[in-house]
């Protein structure tokens, strides 16, 4: 019977959860693709830039926002929802039945883990392609080219070469394209251009109207090809880098990209921050359920129900940014990147974990 009573009582307390992080989910969505709207306002008419378009961009975009608010949606929906069954006089039936803090904690983290299983498909499975999809349909309405990072274009080393990429299009050709091959000693070698880069399968691409420039102790000789096989460490899935945020990555895809950059004796420490942060983000979701449990187990006075819900976006925004502070600060230190990721998820579980002592030792 008393089992029984425990899973009528998880169900009901999962209802009210989820009910409640849905409704705050669809309010920060709704108001984060409205700041998207009004930011893509500003170029429509460039290019094919309509409002339809702008609003397929807007819609893809929201598996981006949707990933990233999931913690802060967690802490204020499981807030809203402790809040109105203590109002209710519903936590303190449970604790009568005989429901510990633990106990509703352990009920809490059970249902989290459902949040955690939905984190990790919007990072791993939707977000990466959504967005990438988005910035292409972006670029594509603009008439525009890939970003470059510099003036003369893109500059990417391959093993004993350097590769000058002018020009990314958005379905990943790439135009006006130069290759500097150097041999063991650093010598210059050949400089391969090309008119544009069409890839094919495993990192072979097919190089248009190239000109290669050869120095050998016999002189300086010149010969023109209409198609170059071209092989290289370079994919479309490495390219895409460029259009897409490492946090907004697949692991698998940050994994290739890092081995890329380990081969060619690069700094990969931003990439690795961004790797461990899709590993262990998902379960920050448990730490806001936890951190909103001192607050739900105390029966509100009239009109505070409001002020809690300020104190959890208040506690959920400093949990974003101190992610994103601790990112940077790590980068920028060289702090080890499991260390810059986990540690404001180690910050509030101990500000939860104190809250929760606090509240307990005044009862």
């Amino acid at each position: 019977m008393k089992r029984w009573r425990g899973i009528l009582i998880d169900r009901y307390l999962a209802r009210e959860v989820l009910s409640g992080t849905g409704l705050v989910f669809t309010a920060l969505l709704f108001l984060f693709s409205f700041f998207d709207l009004i930011h893509e306002l500003n170029d429509i008419g460039k290019g094919g830039y309509t409002l339809w378009q702008i609003g397929v961009f807007v819609a893809l975009a929201l598996p981006g926002h949707a990933y990233e608010l999931f913690p802060i949606a967690t802490l204020i929906g499981t807030l809203y929802a402790l809040t109105n069954l203590a109002q209710h006089s519903e936590i303190t039936v449970m604790r009568s039945s005989g429901m510990s803090r633990q106990r509703l904690a352990q009920s809490l983290l059970r249902i989290g883990t459902g949040f955690v299983l939905v984190a990790f498909i919007l990072g791993e499975l939707v977000m990466p392609f959504t967005e990438e999809a988005a910035q292409q349909w972006r670029l594509k309405a603009l008439n525009n080219l890939v970003a470059t990072q510099f003036r003369s274009g893109i500059w990417i080393k391959d093993k004993g070469s350097f590769i000058n990429i002018r020009e990314m299009m958005p379905d990943n050709s790439l135009q006006d394209l130069r290759i500097y091959e150097f041999d063991n000693h650093r010598r210059l070698q050949r400089i391969s251009t090309a008119h544009q880069a069409l890839y094919l399968q495993d990192h072979e691409w097919e190089m248009k109207q190239v000109e290669r420039t050869l120095f050998t102790p016999q002189g300086v000789s010149v010969v023109h090809e209409d198609h170059v096989r071209w092989d290289s460490v370079l994919s479309p899935q490495v390219m895409s880098t460029l259009l897409v945020e490492p946090e907004q990555m697949a692991l698998w895809n940050l994994h290739t990209y890092i081995q890329h950059l380990r081969d060619n004796h690069q700094q990969t420490l931003r990439f690795e921050v961004a790797q461990w942060g899709k590993v262990f983000y998902p379960f920050s979701s448990l730490v806001m359920m936890l951190l909103a449990l001192p607050f739900g187990l105390q029966r509100p006075r009239a009109g505070a129900v409001g002020v809690r819900i300020m104190i959890g976006i208040g506690l959920g925004l400093g949990f974003y940014l101190s992610n994103r502070f601790f990112s940077y600060l790590g980068q920028l230190n060289g702090w080890g990147p499991i260390y810059s990721t986990t540690a404001p998820s180690l910050v509030f579980l101990g500000l939860a974990v104190f809250l929760g002592w606090w509240g307990e030792k005044r009862a």
